[in-house]
């Protein structure tokens, strides 16, 4: 290059002046696309918190989505910058979708609870201060995110559950329904009054305000919460009630059944068992329980 300048100095400055002015042309459209796709990330960015506003998407998955796309943009932006500059972009890409897998099969785990959390979000089994039963535990949904779903559990305890198994897992929601039924199985002797042993178990039901009858039955049917088929609705009337539901080899059996506010799921059913374990034995409505009778008879003494 020294020589070309000793030999042709004004050759030499003619085609640095081109290639200045040809790389400066490079720089100015790399910012040029730069400065456009930025302001196309965020003009797609707000588009998108559009529709999620106006969908009502959970705040967490509109979140994470919106994240999602404006880094695949970023992204691309970058990569096309890089090229427009004369880079060859082959190599980058190649690098970032090995990174990309690298970090995929590290983080399988977490990519399931990831997929699982937008599953959940998308379908929304169940939302924050719903009561739910999952995976042998129970409590109030605290924070449905990404990956992972926290719950409080009725001795304050905060547990985190995955969202890849909780997703695949089954989902007791108390909360979804304004109304439960609940069911008592009562198993008594044999020999009881199986008419007087039934009117005694509505009595208790019935002395419980919390527990649904034809009284307030009208304020239920004008709930659109409470049932989804009108025909189902009607059957609340039926209820409170008890049925016999089985002959057991040592025991009867008795099914209570009554509906209560979803509120009231969890205080009425320990209370009304109680009741029936002090008040039923009284009226002479003794419990089963396991066990075997023996007769023992004297043995008969043979003649010689």
């Amino acid at each position: 290059m020294l020589r070309e300048v000793q030999t042709n100095p004004e050759g030499f400055w003619h085609s640095a002046l081109q290639d200045l002015t040809q790389f400066g042309l490079k720089v100015v459209a790399a910012l040029v696309i730069y400065l456009i796709g930025m302001w196309i990330i965020r003009y797609v960015k707000r588009i998108l918190n559009r529709i999620f506003e106006r969908k009502k998407t959970e705040h967490t998955l509109a979140s994470f989505i919106t994240s999602l796309v404006s880094i695949m943009l970023t992204v691309m932006l970058i990569l096309a910058t890089i090229g427009t500059l004369g880079v060859d972009t082959t190599s980058f890409a190649a690098l970032l979708a090995a990174g990309g897998m690298a970090i995929g099969m590290a983080l399988s785990g977490t990519v399931q609870n990831f997929a699982g959390g937008i599953m959940l979000l998308l379908f929304r089994p169940f939302k924050s201060g719903d009561y739910i039963r999952t995976q042998e535990q129970e409590g109030y949904v605290m924070q449905v995110t990404i990956v992972s779903t926290k719950i409080l559990t009725l001795n304050n305890k905060v547990v985190i559950l995955p969202n890849g198994n909780l997703f695949t897992s089954n989902i007791e929601n108390l909360s979804a329904q304004s109304i439960l039924r609940i069911q008592w199985n009562i198993s008594v002797d044999y020999g009881v009054d199986a008419k007087a042993c039934k009117e005694a178990m509505m009595k208790i039901m019935q002395s419980d305000p919390r527990i649904l009858n034809e009284e307030n039955y009208p304020h239920i049917k004008k709930n659109a919460n409470a049932m989804l088929d009108p025909a189902k609705v009607r059957k609340i009337s039926h209820d409170p009630s008890v049925i016999m539901t089985s002959l057991n080899s040592s025991d009867i059996t008795f099914q209570a059944r009554g509906w209560v506010y979803a509120k009231d799921y969890l205080a009425v059913q320990p209370d009304i068992l109680e009741r029936f374990y002090t008040e039923l034995p009284p009226q002479g409505f003794t419990f089963a329980y396991p066990h075997v009778d023996l007769n023992i008879t004297h043995p008969v003494e043979l003649k010689k």
